[in-house]
């Protein structure tokens, strides 16, 4: 009796062998490159640069060239970060919990979706230490001996916390991709001609041999490194959204936050993967591992999130009328029909409404349609944390301080600096690194290759 049903679709299409992979894979990182990848990189290139120095010039001007005043002081900074740490959470969410569920679709899509994730926390990180203004300040933040006299970090403070779980959350990520590499490495290392290549991947590859023992530690490593990461998933954007929770501001002091950020987190790192993914599998002419099926499972995490979402922004408004406190109430009716109506109902309509599209079969395995989806729902998730933060602000207790807050080019300079910044980063890996987790795609192929589920069902027929 076989433990796999014979109903399942496989999740390797193609009559693929053990060699197929290893050239299908390793092919574009032997090869040259294609004149596309050289366009792409140099645009993404060129807009990190213009990033870069809007960073700079705004360390030497001041916090004074973004679009913040009195009243609202927190504004696109904030916005970015979050959208940012929220984007890096689907990596580790299929690679440790999927992981942890023994769930074989992960195998394809874990590489590139952790490596977005390490990007995307570099790129979170970039904002809190910027918008310090004083960034030769940085190393403030970490709780050093007492150099400072007096002067020591206030415990107390979800800002500090937030050192805490980025730094963890960057380096347990990059530990578990990384040796998620290693036997890959070893692949390409033995497949190289070029002396040059050879050496650097052998360094990389750390002289695996890809022994017995060598898989058995692999595969502990692993599940170990997962145990620890998935907590991380849920901690790290909790205490995002405790940096709101803890303030008395209405409209941010909500015990629902940590449970909705970590939701909307997935939701919008699953739409990233969509949206990097599918590219990146046309490019790659990777259709046989990543394919309808990676997609559909993906577009139905997002439905589930999406309307954990959903209910969270019903809840929020439910419970501002039905606590009788005016201004709770005022901030939501402010949100909805205020100066700012337009970015809440952006926020509405991307998030609430699309996802539940992908109830229909037809629409979840259309690609053409998940990609645009994909997109839609990372501008969703953009408006939510701006909504959050601008329209909770921009009007107070005092009417006469009443602002509106407008970005300015440094602004949208920034931001665009670091999506140039990730793409530069993630084609570069896309070029150089095994964007699909070669050695444990091979380990279903028996299980979920095609011809071998075409084996399997011809011989049950049999029986």
């Amino acid at each position: 009796m076989h433990s796999e049903s014979s109903i399942r679709e496989p999740l390797i299409l193609g009559h693929k062998t053990y060699h197929d992979i290893t050239v299908d894979i390793v092919g574009p990182i032997e090869n040259k490159a294609p004149r596309g990848w050289y366009i792409l990189t140099s645009i993404a290139a060129l807009i990190a640069a213009y990033g870069i120095g809007c960073i700079l010039y705004l360390i030497g001007e001041g916090i004074g060239t973004w679009g913040l005043n009195k009243t609202v002081d927190w504004a696109w900074d904030i916005t970015n970060f979050v959208w940012w740490v929220g984007i890096g959470h689907a990596g580790t969410l299929i690679s440790a919990v999927l992981l942890l569920f023994r769930q074989k679709w992960r195998m394809a899509i874990n590489r590139s979706a952790e490596a977005m994730t390490i990007f995307a926390v570099i790129m979170a990180a970039t904002f809190p230490m910027i918008h310090m203004g004083r960034i030769w300040m940085a190393y403030y933040v970490f709780p050093l001996p007492n150099q400072f006299g007096s002067l020591w970090v206030n415990f107390n403070s979800p800002l500090l916390w937030d050192v805490f779980a980025i730094s963890t959350y960057f380096s347990v990520s990059l530990v578990f991709w990384y040796i998620g590499l290693i036997p890959d490495f070893a692949t390409i290392r033995d497949r190289l001609t070029k002396p040059a290549w050879k050496k650097a991947y052998s360094i990389l590859s750390f002289g695996w041999t890809g022994n017995a023992k060598a898989w058995t530690r692999f595969e502990e490593v692993s599940l170990v490194l997962a145990g620890v990461a998935t907590p991380l998933v849920f901690s790290v954007h909790s205490v995002v959204s405790m940096d709101f929770a803890t303030s008395i501001i209405p409209g941010w002091h909500t015990t629902i936050f940590p449970p909705y950020f970590v939701s909307g987190a997935v939701f919008s790192g699953f739409a990233m993967v969509q949206t990097l993914l599918l590219v990146l599998r046309k490019v790659m002419k990777l259709e046989s591992y990543i394919n309808v099926k990676h997609v559909e499972y993906m577009n139905i995490v997002i439905i589930v999130t999406g309307s954990i979402v959903g209910v969270a922004y019903i809840t929020e408004l439910f419970i501002s009328w039905y606590s009788g406190v005016e201004y709770e109430s005022y901030a939501f009716i402010n949100r909805a029909t205020g100066p700012y109506w337009w970015a809440y109902w952006s926020m509405m309509t991307c998030n609430v409404i699309s996802p539940q599209l992908f109830w229909f079969k037809k629409l979840r395995t259309n690609l053409a349609f998940t990609f645009f989806m994909s997109i839609v729902v990372n501008v969703g998730m953009w408006f939510e944390r701006f909504v959050i933060i601008v329209t909770s602000l921009h009007r107070d207790y005092m009417p006469s301080s009443w602002t509106m807050f407008h970005p300015t080019w440094v602004d949208v300079g920034v931001f665009l600096g670091t999506i140039g910044i990730f793409f530069t980063l993630y084609l570069l890996f896309a070029r150089y690194f095994p964007v699909v987790a070669l050695n444990e795609l091979k380990s279903i192929l028996k299980s979920s290759g095609e011809s071998y589920k075409q084996q399997q069902a011809t011989a049950d027929q049999h029986h």
